[in-house]
């Protein structure tokens, strides 16, 4: 049956194709259908170059900020002495606690004379800023072994020059005491 099909196409090909559709079928076709059947067209979206551009440089701005927010956040980070030189790094904590502790001691004695403690933790001032560069200096330095001896030297002279005031303290408090017993005496 098929091959009986095929060749009555084959011989009434003609009458066939002088039959064609009009212009306007499809479009009777599309009002016909409901609108929810209607298939809505899809728009190729284009972009002007300058949008294209301020995009990429919105992109090149928010990676720039993340990227310097990644590296201060590194140099933030404390460095692990230890990893530099193990014994150093035990130096750097026993003088650092033992600065504090002066520190702590000069501050009760500095009761007496307020004035004098200012002078004195003016100087000790300079010298923590000093240590504190050198802490920052640590991160960036290529030498790190030189930096952390250098800051365990500054925190060795801070110990030095606290020990000093406070027997400076010591020694006026002393005085202080024995000038009301000299008055009484004479």
């Amino acid at each position: 049956m098929s091959k009986r099909l095929e060749d009555f196409i084959k011989t009434n090909r003609a009458e066939f194709d002088d039959l064609e559709a009009g212009n306007d079928l499809w479009d009777k076709i599309e009002q016909k259908l409901s609108p929810k059947e209607v298939i809505p067209k899809m728009e190729a979206k284009m972009f002007t170059l300058s949008f294209v551009l301020k995009v990429a440089a919105i992109i090149v701005v928010v990676m720039g900020a993340g990227f310097a927010f990644y590296l201060k956040s590194e140099q933030n980070r404390p460095i692990n002495l230890a990893t530099i030189n193990p014994e150093e790094a035990k130096q750097q904590v026993q003088y650092a606690s033992l600065v504090q502790n002066k520190r702590n001691e000069l501050k009760v004695l500095a009761k007496s004379d307020p004035e004098l403690y200012k002078e004195f933790s003016g100087e000790i001032a300079k010298m923590d800023s000093t240590y504190k560069k050198l802490n920052t200096d640590l991160a960036t330095s290529p030498n790190q072994e030189f930096v952390l001896r250098a800051m365990i030297r500054n925190l060795q002279i801070q110990t030095e020059v606290l020990n000093q005031q406070l027997q400076v303290i010591e020694q006026f408090n002393e005085m202080k005491k024995e000038q009301p017993h000299e008055s009484k005496n004479i």
